[in-house]
């Protein structure tokens, strides 16, 4: 199974399970997925943004800690672990009613017991307008019937005498 295909199961899974996500970001769209890199797109709507009519700062942490679970997932994980570590860092407003926002996220390590992934934001304008890093505990979701590691792991190619 490609990348792309398994994490959007794995977004389908948040959809239908948690209570978050899709009340808050159930019209984000995954647009790209490679092994430790995922993308992913959202139209901003009302329900997004704070008094002042712009993207809400909580809009954008509960996208960082979906994209990192969604980062985790590209590497195989069904089951994406718990959070440990949350950090957003807004450098301008991200954008208003009816803006399309963008968000690039990528594992940056994965191991037994724990993975580290940060996400940059890129507004209309394709202007970076946030960032951020989340850090998840993943040891007790490597149980997962689910998981596709295997499949989703950087193959080594073997050396030629």
């Amino acid at each position: 199974m490609p990348a792309l295909k398994f994490v959007r199961s794995v977004w389908e899974s948040f959809q239908a399970s948690s209570g978050l996500e899709p009340r808050l970001l159930g019209g984000l769209r995954v647009t790209h997925a490679v092994p430790g890199r995922v993308k992913f797109e959202l139209d901003v709507h009302k329900e997004h943004t704070n008094r002042l009519n712009i993207l809400h700062g909580g809009t954008i942490a509960s996208m960082v800690d979906l994209g990192g679970s969604l980062a985790v997932a590209s590497r195989g994980l069904f089951s994406t672990g718990v959070s440990t570590d949350l950090n957003v860092t807004y450098i301008s407003s991200g954008g208003k009613i009816g803006d399309l926002i963008k968000a690039d996220v990528s594992c940056d390590k994965f191991g037994k017991t724990m993975a580290f992934t940060s996400i940059r934001f890129m507004n209309a304008k394709d202007e970076l307008f946030a960032r951020g890093s989340h850090t998840k505990y993943i040891a007790q979701a490597w149980k997962d019937p689910k998981n596709i590691t295997e499949e989703l792991s950087p193959k080594e190619e073997k050396k030629k005498d």
